[in-house]
């Protein structure tokens, strides 16, 4: 995805779910990004995103997601006249493999949406090959483990994951997909 231009990324990279729109990010979503990511209740689930989370941080990730494997804003149509960013999503090679991660600003929490973007994200992993999807979370944010299990995912093992936000490590469940066993999203995705 390097050295595409904009067009050609938007061409493959933009997703429509029931509720959402899934895009790539741009410069100019730093404020917006900053005011959906930038609360420390957000930061603490992650592994690693700083805090206290900054505009200069925003920028960076948009400038460099491409390079970080595929991450894609979350947009929610049902929010707001016009769609709303409330969080991110993507897929990156993590310490056990292609790894899934998302987040979510907290006046989207329990309304679905990361479970609606992770069948997405599920279905790309699968329909660029790969065998096998996994994903963690810390253990004191059991929300995320229920979205996961929605998914597909199953607890393989527990251990201490950094968390950059903390700056400390923070007991985590690894959990995992088999693209393989033919398991299929829990509802259906949008054209």
């Amino acid at each position: 995805m390097l050295g595409d231009s904009r067009e050609e990324e938007e061409e493959r990279m933009f997703a429509r779910t029931p509720r959402l729109t899934l895009r790539p990010g741009w410069p100019e979503d730093a404020p917006e990004l900053l005011a959906a990511i930038g609360h420390r209740s957000v930061v603490e689930k992650l592994a690693r995103v700083p805090w206290p989370y900054m505009v200069e941080h925003a920028r960076d990730w948009l400038a460099g997601q491409s390079r970080d494997g595929y991450s894609l804003l979350i947009c929610a149509h049902d929010l707001a006249r016009s769609p709303r960013l409330v969080g991110a999503i993507g897929l990156h090679m993590g310490e056990e493999g292609l790894e899934l991660g998302y987040w979510l600003t907290p006046a989207a929490w329990g309304r679905g949406y990361a479970t609606e973007a992770g069948l997405h994200m599920v279905g790309v992993a699968r329909m660029l090959g790969h065998t096998r999807l996994s994903a963690f979370y810390h253990l004191d944010n059991p929300a995320s483990g229920r979205v996961l299990r929605k998914l597909g995912f199953r607890e393989v093992g527990r251990a201490p994951r950094p968390s950059l936000g903390r700056g400390c490590a923070v007991d985590s469940a690894l959990m995992e997909l088999d693209l393989d066993e033919g398991e299929r999203p829990v509802m259906p995705l949008a054209a």
